[in-house]
């Protein structure tokens, strides 16, 4: 048997160098994927006291990204996912919509489950604008069975919904909804049927949260846990139809063929899924995890306090090393890796950082 030294955190220290800049003016942006950028290089532990769908909104608009737990079974665990993504985007595309036949008590039901205060109100099958319902309009209704159509404020030619078409720039949609003092813009195709909505509420989060973690769409990124095998790969296909921006296959021990197999499925999914994958501590873990098709590698067996792998199964790396290790395959490779564990202070992230 080989023994060999390990480094963890507290072993080192991180040479001072000269510098030119503030640490006001530090760039503190990463790659999490090679299609994920983040403000800040920190995930927030998939763990059933930790992240949700609160702390995945916190965690995104702060820059950073937070991973959904797996201790909900996938329909609760594809619920969350959906309540990060929809509490914030530049444009809601296939908004919430409601018939003109239904009821108050359906548009009160509707508000209570949906968070939302209104909707398009729109053609039974060919999804046509017909009007717009707010809280507004329903604050003082009492009849439950009245219909939405006798509520709404409807769509004339004297009268007409201000709507704009799906390429309109942020600036105009801010124009348009200053001067007519309103606070949702619907968004039509051609045809005159509802594609989306722009609400003064996203664009104030948006004015509040500059560095925010957005995908494409203006919408908050959040990631989700999914374990190995067919319950996993369910998992895992639940997640992606609640558009999770990252499937996150969290296992103790990253570099079997379980884990491996998980990957590749889910990528066979589709390509452009990114996957996170772990958790390894040698370079050989993070070369296998990469062939497989992980987009990120979660390095770290044990190191956290709380952890008990090292003491159940006797097995692990010391941190810092086990970093160092999987880098030197990641950075050839050019997939990030991620610190997973044994974090206890602010200058231990300095120092995963610096590992790689």
């Amino acid at each position: 048997m080989e023994i060999l030294d390990g480094l963890t955190f507290d072993d080192i220290l991180l040479e001072p160098a000269a510098s030119d800049i503030l640490p006001v003016q530090a760039d503190t942006t990463t790659k999490l994927t090679n299609s994920i950028k983040l403000g800040v290089p920190l995930l927030s532990a998939a763990m059933d006291t930790v992240t949700e769908h609160k702390l995945g909104i916190a965690m995104a608009q702060a820059g950073g990204m937070g991973v959904i737990h797996k201790n909900l079974n996938a329909i609760d665990q594809a619920s969350e996912v959906k309540k990060v993504k929809k509490f914030e985007s530049g444009m809601v595309v296939n908004p919430v919509t409601i018939k003109p036949e239904s009821s108050l008590a359906n548009a009160r039901n509707l508000m209570s489950s949906s968070g939302f205060s209104g909707f398009p109100v729109v053609e039974e099958g060919s999804g046509k604008l017909l009007g717009i319902l707010t809280n507004r309009d329903v604050r003082f209704a009492t009849d439950p069975n009245q219909k939405i159509k006798e509520l709404m404020t409807p769509h004339t030619k004297e009268r007409p919904i201000i709507t704009v078409k799906e390429n309109i720039a942020l600036e105009d949609a801010k124009r348009l909804i200053h001067e007519h003092r309103i606070e949702k813009l619907v968004v039509v195709d051609n045809s005159f049927s509802c594609v989306g909505l722009i609400t003064v509420k996203d664009m104030e989060k948006a004015q509040a949260y500059p560095e925010a973690c957005k995908d494409q769409k203006g919408r908050l990124r959040v990631a989700a846990a999914t374990g190995v095998g067919a319950a996993g790969f369910e998992r895992a296909e639940a997640l992606i139809d609640a558009d999770v921006d990252l499937i996150v296959v969290d296992t103790a021990h990253g570099h079997s063929k379980s884990v491996l197999d998980s990957v590749r499925r889910i990528k066979n999914i589709n390509n452009q899924t990114q996957v996170l994958a772990g958790n390894i501590a040698t370079a050989d873990g993070a070369r296998a995890l990469i062939d497989s098709g992980a987009d990120c590698v979660k390095v770290g067996i044990g190191p956290g306090t709380i952890c008990t792998t090292r003491m159940i199964a006797g097995v692990g790396m010391p941190q810092f090393t086990a970093i160092l290790e999987a880098a030197s395959v990641c950075q050839k490779a050019g997939i990030p890796i991620i610190a997973d564990g044994g974090i206890k202070y602010s200058g231990d992230i300095a120092k995963a950082i610096a590992a790689g």
